[in-house]
C-alpha cells in the first residue's frame, strides 16, 4: 500500500496537489462510506475493489455537482456567446484523477483513502478508459474541452456515446487481435442521462415540394438520448458539459407495421435503430464509405442542432416574446467542425432554417457561414470523405437537394470569377463526377464556413498551396492556422507530478494555467541542482515504468538504458518501418563489434492498426518478430531490447510518456498534419528525433534547432523526389547496411519457419512505397548515432531536456483555444473564477 507523504513532502506538494485539511479529509471519508452504503449497497465485508472505486468516484463527483449547476445557471443569466465543438470522437481516457487535479482534491483524497486502509492507485486502476476516439483527432477534442473550461468559455462538446469504443488490442503469437471494448459493462459514474432532452432524428423518406414550402415525409425516426459528462476547468469553479448522444428506437418502432412478421420480431428489430451508437469506427486517417457511418455523422449533427436551437430560443437573444425568434442574433452561436465528420451540420442547419423556420435561402446561408468553422486534420487523399450520391439519395434526400443547390450557387460564383475555366469548376465542385458521383465533404465545409484552419503552420501552408489552393485563391481571408496543443493538467500535473513539482519549486505554479511561463526555466539551465532534479525525476519515472512492464507483461528491461519510444497509430505514413530498419541495423552493428561500448537502448513501439489495414497489421508482426530475435540473442544482452507495447491508449500514454528519453516523430515530411504526442514527450522531458513535419517544425523553433535531432527530407525535397521519381532500388543497391537489413527481412532471418512471411512489406518498400522510407534511412541512422553519443553525457543531455521543457509554452491547448476564441469564434477567454451561490470563490 502506498504510504502517505511526510509533512515536509506535503508542504512541497501542496501547490500542485491541493491542501489536505483535516475537515476536508473527514468529509471525504464520511461521503465515501455513505456512497458505499447508500449508492452501492455494500458494507466493508463484501465490498470489492471496484465498489471502492465507484464509492470514491461518486464522492469526487459530488464536488462537481454544485459547480456544474452554478456554471450553467451563470451562463443562463449572463447569456454569453456559446461555442459548440462537434466531433465524432472524444478520446477522454480516465476521469477520476483528472477531476481531483482540477478540483485540487488530490492530497485530501489520497489521505482519506489511506486512512480507510485502501490503496489509491489500485482504485484508480479499476476505472475503464473512455476510449471514444482513435488517436490524435479524438484526444485533441478532449484536451480542447479541458482548456475551454479552464478559459471560462461557455462551451459544449457534442458527440456520440459509443457503446463500444476503440477495440482492445491483444498480441497473439506476434499478431494483433481485436476484442470489443465493453467500457460501460459496470456502469459509468461520470455521466448523467437526460431523457427529458431526447430528440427525434429522421432518415430515408421522400421530399414533397408545396407552394407553402418543402416537406420531408415518410421518414424513419430514431431517438437521440443525451448523456452529460461534467468538464471541470482548472481550479476556477467552472464545469462545462460534454453531451454525448445514444440512439434509441421509438416505442412505436415497426410495431405499427402489420407486415413485420409479428410483435416479437418487431421488438427484436429495435436493435437496428439502436446500432447507430453501438460502435466507434476504428479507422484513423482512412475513409470507409459505409452507410452506418453516414448515419452516425447525421445522427450527431441532427440531434445537436435541435439542442442548439432549443437553447438559443430559450436565451434572451432568441426569446420569442416579440415576433418569434430573432435569428439575426444567431451570432451568439459558434459551431466548430472537428474535421469533415460533422459536415452534415451545414445542410441540416440550412434545412431547419428554411423548411422549419421559413427563412429565405440568402438569410439562412448568411447565418450558416457566419456560424460554422472547419478544422482540417489531414492531407492524405485516402482520408478525405467522399460520400456516394446514391447513398444520400436514399438516406437523406432533402439534404442532397440542399447540397446540389449550395453547389449550383457556388459554381455560379466561381464561373463569374473565372469565365470559361471549366477545369477549375470541375476541381472546385462539391460533386465529383468521375465515375460514381460523390460529394466532397471538405469542399462542402470550406464553402459553408467563414474560417478554415490547419493544425500546424506547415500543414496550414500545404492546405493553401496544394489541396485547397483553388479555394484559397477565391477566399484567402477564410484560411487560418491554429497549431494544436495539449492540456498541461493531464499531460504534466496529473501524469508526472514529480516533474510538475520540480518546476513549481523554481518558477511557482502559475505555469499550470499559463504554460508560456516555462520559458523562465532557462535561468536554471546551468544550475547543477536543477539539472540533478530533472535527471532524478526522469530516472524515477523510468524505474516506475520498468516495474509496470514487469508486473503486467513479465518483461525485464534495463532501467538505465535509453528509453526510445515510438507510440502512435500504426500507419505507413508514420513510418514505424523506418524505426524497424534502424533496430535491425543497430542489431547487426552490435553483432559485428560485440566488444564496443554501445549505448544501451530499450526500443518501445506501440499503437493499434485498423482491423482492415493489412500492411499495418504486418508491421506489428514484423516488430514482434524482430523482438523475438533481438531479445533472445545472448551476444546482444541488455544493450538492445525491443518491446511492443500492447493496447496503447490514453492510460498507457500517461505511464510511458513520463518515462521516455527519446521521442520518435519520423513521418515523411508533409504527411503528419500536426502531431500532439510529440508535444507530450517534449513537456515530459524527452528529446525528439524527427523530420521537419507537422508541429515538429515549431517545436524545434521554440526549443532551438540545436536542441532537436532533426533529420531527413524537407517538404521541398519530397516534392523534388516526386518529380524525379522515387526509386527504392537505387538506395538498396548503394547502401550496404540497408541491403543487408532488407535481405534479412526477405530471407526469413526474422521468420525462420516462414521465410516469405514479410514478402508484402518487402515488395511495398522496394516497389511502391508512397512514404519513401529508404530516402531517409541514411540520415536517420546518422542522426541516431548522434543521439547515442549525447546520451552518454548525462549532464549535456539533461541541459538539452531543460531547453525543450522551457520551449513548451506555445504547445498548451490553452494557447490554441485562446486563438480559436479570439480569431474564429469572436469570444474572449477569461481566467477569472466564478462565485458559488454562497458568495465564496471556492479554492
Amino acid at each position: 500500500m502506498s504510504k502517505p507523504l511526510t509533512d515536509q513532502e506535503k508542504r512541497k506538494q501542496i501547490s500542485v496537489r491541493g491542501l489536505a485539511g483535516v475537515e476536508n479529509v473527514a468529509d471525504l471519508k464520511t461521503n465515501f462510506n455513505r456512497h458505499l452504503h447508500f449508492t452501492l449497497v455494500k458494507d466493508r465485508n463484501v465490498a470489492t475493489k471496484r465498489d471502492y472505486y465507484f464509492a470514491l468516484a461518486h464522492t469526487v463527483r459530488d464536488h462537481l455537482v454544485g459547480r456544474w449547476i452554478r456554471t450553467q445557471q451563470h451562463y443562463y443569466e449572463k447569456d454569453p456567446k456559446r461555442v459548440y465543438y462537434l466531433s465524432l470522437e472524444f478520446y477522454i481516457g480516465r476521469t477520476l484523477q483528472n477531476t481531483m487535479v482540477n478540483l485540487a482534491l488530490e492530497n485530501a483524497c489520497d489521505e482519506a483513502i489511506y486512512q480507510l486502509g485502501l490503496d489509491m492507485e489500485e482504485l484508480q486502476d479499476m476505472e475503464e478508459d473512455a476510449g471514444l476516439g482513435n488517436g490524435g483527432l479524438g484526444r485533441l477534442a478532449a484536451c480542447f474541452l479541458d482548456s475551454m473550461a479552464t478559459l471560462g468559455l461557455a462551451a459544449y462538446g457534442y458527440g456520440i456515446r459509443y457503446e463500444f469504443g476503440i477495440f482492445n488490442q491483444k498480441i497473439v503469437n506476434g499478431w494483433q487481435a481485436e476484442e470489443a471494448d465493453d467500457w460501460l459493462r459496470y456502469g459509468n459514474p461520470w455521466e448523467k442521462a437526460r431523457p427529458e432532452y431526447m430528440r427525434p432524428v429522421h432518415f430515408y423518406g421522400r421530399v414533397e415540394h408545396h407552394p407553402d414550402g418543402v416537406k420531408w415525409v415518410d421518414t424513419q425516426v430514431v431517438l437521440a438520448l443525451p448523456y452529460d459528462t461534467p468538464v471541470p476547468g482548472y481550479r476556477n469553479n467552472i464545469v462545462n458539459t460534454m453531451r454525448l448522444w445514444s440512439a434509441k428506437a421509438p416505442c412505436e418502432f415497426h410495431l405499427k407495421d402489420f407486415n413485420v412478421g409479428g410483435y416479437i420480431q418487431a421488438v427484436l428489430d429495435k436493435n437496428l435503430a439502436e446500432n447507430i451508437s453501438r460502435v466507434l469506427y476504428p479507422n484513423d486517417n482512412f475513409f470507409e464509405g459505409k452507410e452506418l457511418r453516414l448515419k452516425q455523422e447525421y445522427f450527431v449533427v441532427a440531434a445537436t442542432l435541435q439542442d442548439i436551437i432549443r437553447r438559443f430560443k430559450a436565451s434572451k437573444f432568441g426569446s420569442t416574446e416579440v415576433v418569434g425568434p430573432s435569428f439575426v442574433c444567431f451570432v451568439q452561436v459558434a459551431i466548430q467542425l472537428n474535421d469533415t465528420h460533422p459536415a452534415m451540420a451545414i445542410p441540416e442547419l440550412m434545412r431547419i432554417l428554411m423548411d422549419d423556420e421559413k427563412l429565405s435561402w440568402d438569410t439562412a446561408w448568411d447565418i450558416i457561414v457566419r456560424t460554422c468553422a472547419y478544422t482540417n486534420h489531414t492531407v492524405l487523399p485516402e482520408a478525405l470523405e467522399r460520400w456516394p450520391v446514391d447513398l444520400f439519395q436514399n438516406l437523406l434526400p432533402r439534404h442532397l437537394e440542399i447540397i446540389y443547390e449550395i453547389n449550383r450557387r457556388h459554381l455560379e460564383r466561381i464561373s463569374a470569377l473565372y469565365p470559361g475555366d471549366h477545369d477549375r469548376l470541375r476541381r472546385m465542385s462539391l460533386i465529383e463526377e468521375d465515375g460514381q458521383k460523390k460529394i466532397n465533404m471538405a469542399h462542402l465545409c470550406i464553402v459553408g464556413s467563414h474560417a478554415v484552419n490547419g493544425v500546424a503552420q506547415i500543414h496550414s501552408n500545404i492546405i493553401k498551396d496544394t489541396v485547397f489552393k483553388d479555394f484559397y485563391d477565391v477566399d484567402p481571408q477564410k484560411f487560418q492556422n491554429k497549431t494544436n496543443g495539449i492540456t498541461p493538467r493531464r499531460w504534466l500535473v496529473m501524469c508526472n507530478p514529480g516533474l510538475a513539482e520540480v518546476i513549481a519549486e523554481r518558477i511557482g505554479e502559475e505555469y499550470i494555467r499559463d504554460l508560456s511561463q516555462l520559458k523562465n526555466l532557462l535561468k536554471f539551465v546551468d544550475d547543477d541542482a536543477f539539472i540533478r532534479d530533472i535527471s532524478k525525476v526522469k530516472q524515477e519515472s523510468k524505474m516506475k515504468f520498468a516495474m509496470h512492464l514487469e508486473e503486467q507483461y513479465k518483461v525485464t528491461i534495463n532501467p538505465h538504458s535509453m528509453f526510445d519510444v515510438h507510440v502512435k497509430r500504426i500507419h505507413e505514413y508514420k513510418r514505424q518501418l523506418l524505426n524497424c530498419l534502424h533496430i535491425i541495423t543497430l542489431y547487426n552493428r552490435i553483432k559485428k563489434e560485440p566488444n564496443k561500448a554501445w549505448t544501451p537502448r530499450t526500443i518501445m513501439i506501440g499503437g493499434k492498426a485498423a482491423p482492415g489495414y493489412h500492411t499495418a497489421k504486418m508491421i506489428i508482426k514484423l516488430i514482434t518478430a524482430i523482438g523475438e530475435v533481438v531479445n533472445n540473442d545472448s551476444v546482444v544482452g541488455d544493450r538492445l531490447k525491443v518491446i511492443f507495447l500492447e493496447n496503447y491508449r490514453v492510460t498507457l500514454a500517461e505511464k510511458v510518456i513520463p518515462a521516455a528519453d527519446l521521442s520518435e516523430q519520423i513521418s515523411t515530411a508533409g504527411t503528419e498534419a500536426s502531431g500532439t504526442g510529440n508535444m507530450k514527450f517534449m513537456l515530459n522531458g524527452a528529446l525528439t528525433i524527427g523530420t521537419m513535419d507537422g508541429a515538429n517544425v515549431e517545436m524545434a523553433e521554440e526549443a532551438g534547432e540545436e536542441n532537436f535531432f532533426i533529420f531527413g527530407m524537407r517538404v521541398k525535397d519530397v516534392e523534388a523526389l516526386d518529380k524525379k521519381g522515387y526509386d527504392a532500388m537505387e538506395y538498396y543497391n548503394r547502401i550496404p547496411e540497408l541491403k543487408q537489413v532488407m535481405d534479412q527481412i526477405s530471407g526469413g532471418f526474422f521468420s525462420p519457419g516462414e521465410p516469405d512471411q514479410f514478402k508484402d512489406i518487402v515488395k511495398m518498400l522496394m516497389h511502391h512505397d508512397r512514404f519513401k522510407v529508404f530516402a531517409d534511412y541514411e540520415d536517420y541512422i546518422k542522426c541516431q548515432e548522434k543521439v547515442s553519443a549525447l546520451y552518454k553525457n548525462t549532464k549535456e543531455w539533461t541541459k538539452m531536456v531543460i531547453h525543450n521543457i522551457a520551449g513548451c509554452g506555445k504547445f498548451s491547448s490553452d494557447r490554441t483555444i485562446a486563438q480559436y476564441a479570439r480569431e474564429i469564434w469572436d469570444m474572449e477567454p477569461s481566467l477569472e473564477k466564478i462565485f458559488l451561490s454562497n458568495g465564496n470563490v471556492l479554492d
